[in-house]
This record gives structure tokens, sequence and C-alpha cells, in this order.
């Protein structure tokens, strides 16, 4: 498939999206607070947002912004996110980038991808969950949902996983300001609809439009 046709393909998966789940929202629940956000992605590394967002509830409570983050006791910390797994290392990557927004950042989430990357723990995908929820910038979240299903889409060859290829091979194909809300939307599809063990292909909003269900019929 030519890049033009995936281009139009993935304007019609945006639309149909949209139709399907009109509000675009983060399943993190954050409360619109730019450090909570990151301090959620982090956690949902390998975890559930469901998860995520239950262990937050007492995780704020206890260290409510990043300053009592920064200068809070470790071993705490560790305690209360060990439910969402890895949580040494986790803990250290939230206690660690909260003390440098706090000394180095004065206190505000950088803006651009470079300085994102420089928090402990933050990667590309984390990066870009900022980036799109907080400044409203372009960006491409390629979790699991997003590398899967836009695979299955014909976006590009379902076994390629690496997730910074697939991310600028989105940028070329997907409107810049329409990045961060397809990427919500196609978590709350794949949950629903497409997810990785037992897709429901029949009658799928998305079936006109996926190479994975024209592979499954002509057999």
């Amino acid at each position: 498939m030519r890049r033009a046709e995936k281009r139009e393909r993935m304007l019609g998966v945006i639309e149909a999206l949209k139709a399907v789940y009109p509000d675009a929202e983060c399943a993190l629940e954050y409360g619109g607070d730019p450090w909570r956000l990151l301090v959620m992605g982090r956690l949902s590394a390998q975890c559930t947002d469901k998860r995520v967002n239950e262990v937050s509830l007492e995780l704020f409570r206890r260290f409510p912004t990043a300053q009592d983050m920064a200068y809070g006791d470790l071993s705490e910390i560790e305690e209360i996110v060990k439910p969402c797994g890895l949580y040494r290392m986790k803990a250290a990557n939230i206690k660690d980038a909260s003390r440098m927004l706090i000394e180095e950042f004065d206190g505000e989430l950088p803006s651009d991808m470079d300085g994102l990357l420089r928090l402990p723990g933050v990667g590309r995908k984390i990066a870009n969950l900022l980036l799109g929820d907080v400044f409203g910038l372009p960006a491409i979240v390629c979790d699991t949902h997003m590398i899967r299903i836009c695979g299955r889409l014909g976006m590009y060859k379902e076994s390629l996983k690496d997730p910074t290829k697939i991310e600028f091979i989105l940028r070329e194909l997907v409107p810049p300001e329409e990045g961060s809300d397809l990427c919500h939307r196609v978590v709350l599809f794949g949950r629903d609809i497409c997810s990785a063990r037992s897709p429901r292909c029949e009658g799928c909003p998305l079936g006109e439009l996926c190479e994975h269900r024209k592979r499954i019929n002509n057999g």
C-alpha cells in the first residue's frame, strides 16, 4: 500500500473512532496536574491504567506535590507503588524526576521532547503523552494498543514492534492535530473491541479498513 493510500485509510480510521468515542480522554485520572501525569505515566509501564489510578489515590494523598515526592522517604514510596510492579525502579524514578523538576526546572514540566527525556524514567512514550495532553502539541503515544492495532490496520507490518520506528511512521500518516486524541481512542478501541488475544472482528467499526481482517476473510 502506498503512503498516500495509508494516509487516506488513517483519515478513515480517525473519523470512525471519533464516531465511536467522541470524548478522547486519557485513561490515567491525573486531575489536570502535569506532574501527576508524569508520575502516573511512569507507574503505568507493564501495569494497567486501572491499577495505576487506584494506587495513585494513596500515593498523592501521602505525597500531594512534586516537592513532597522529591524529598519524601523512598521506602514509603516503594511500599505504596509496589502493586504496580517494578516498584523499586519506579519509586526511584518518580522521586528523582520530582527532585529534578524542583531543582532544575523551577517546578515546571519542560514542554519539549529533549527536556522531558532528561527526566529519570521518561522515554518517548511518556514524553509524547505529556506533550499531547499537557501542552496540546503533536504527539504519538506508541503503547501496546497503538502498536498492535495500527499494524493490524496495515500501516506497517504486524511483525514490527519497535515503538520509535512506529512513532515516526505514524507521524507521516496522522495529521498532527489528531495524534494525541487518536492514541486515546485507540486505547479504548483496543480494550473494547480489538484485544490482543480475541479481537471482535465481526461488527468492528474499522472492519472495512483493516488489513488483518481482509487476510482472515481471504483465508
